[in-house]
C-alpha cells in the first residue's frame, strides 16, 4: 500500500508539519511522564484509525519499557487494572477530546476535574496541546493514508 501523498516530497507540508512536530517535541519535555503521553496518543489514534500512529507510538513505548499488556489494553482501558488513576483521567481526556464532534459540549466537568486531581495547570496544558498535536497528526495521516508497519522506533526522533 502507497500513501496517497508523500508529505515529505512536498515542500509546503514539510513547512506546515515541521512546526506541528517541533510542538509535539517541546511536549515531551514537560513533567507529565512520557508513558502517559505515549497512551494518551495511541487511544486518540485508535479512535481516529490511524493505523501509522498507533504502529509508532506502540513501539516508541515498548522501546521506552512500556509492557505489553498495558499497550495491549489501551482500547479496554476502563476495564483494565494496569493504569493508574493518573493514567486513567489523561485516558478519558483523551478520548472526550478526540470525540468533540460525538459529544455535544466536548470534554465533560467530571473528565477534566478528574485530571485536574492528577495533573497540575501546567500538566494539564502538555496533556491537551498533546492531544491536540496527536489529533493533527491523525488526521492529516488518515487523509493521506499512510501504511503502517515500517516504522522503527526512534525513527523520527
Amino acid at each position: 500500500m502507497d500513501a496517497r501523498l508523500n508529505m515529505f516530497a512536498s515542500p509546503t507540508a514539510v513547512k506546515a508539519w515541521k512546526h506541528i512536530i517541533a510542538a509535539g517535541k517541546l511536549l515531551e519535555d514537560g513533567t507529565v511522564p512520557t508513558s502517559t503521553l505515549e497512551l494518551m496518543k495511541i487511544r486518540a489514534s485508535q479512535i481516529n484509525g490511524c493505523g501509522y500512529c498507533l504502529d509508532m507510538h506502540t513501539k516508541d513505548a515498548a522501546a521506552a519499557g512500556e509492557t505489553p499488556i498495558r499497550l495491549h489494553l489501551v482500547a479496554a482501558w476502563r476495564e483494565a487494572t494496569v493504569y493508574t488513576d493518573a493514567e486513567r483521567a489523561a485516558l478519558a481526556l483523551a478520548e472526550q477530546g478526540t470525540r468533540l464532534a460525538d459529544a455535544a459540549g466536548g470534554v465533560s466537568d467530571e473528565v477534566w476535574a478528574e485530571a485536574a486531581k492528577h495533573y497540575d495547570e501546567n500538566q494539564l496544558a502538555v496533556l491537551v496541546s498533546s492531544l491536540a498535536v496527536i489529533n493533527a497528526f491523525n488526521r492529516g495521516n488518515v487523509i493521506a493514508q499512510l501504511p503502517a508497519g515500517d516504522y522503527q522506533p526512534g525513527q523520527h526522533g
